[in-house]
């Protein structure tokens, strides 16, 4: 099951949220997204973990959305498939564009 993490530190490694999650079941993968920069590469403050249990990933969410985590409350939900997120990315998008009240 794939888990989106959010909200993360922007100095946290994927070992950091590896050691996290390994903690309450097994992990297949961690990556966190970058930025890429000219001259080095920055975290956005999300990632993504592969837990392929899961029932230990559902566990996994409950007891970690909400907890701090290297200074900042982690946001913990089931991953969304790429074009529900990209939409939801679009509708959030179009709100700022819009003068308030419209």
């Amino acid at each position: 099951m794939d888990i989106f993490v959010g909200n993360l530190s922007f100095d946290a490694a994927e070992g950091d949220v590896r050691k996290l999650f390994e903690g309450l079941g097994n992990v297949a993968s961690v990556a966190i997204l970058m930025r890429k920069k000219k001259k080095a590469s920055k975290s956005r403050g999300f990632g993504f973990v592969q837990m392929p249990d899961e029932q230990q990933a559902l566990a996994a969410i409950a007891a970690l959305n909400g907890k701090e985590f290297m200074g900042r409350v982690l946001d913990v939900e089931p991953a969304r498939p790429k074009k529900e997120a990209q939409a939801v990315v679009e509708l959030k998008e179009d709100r700022r564009a819009r003068p308030p009240g419209q």
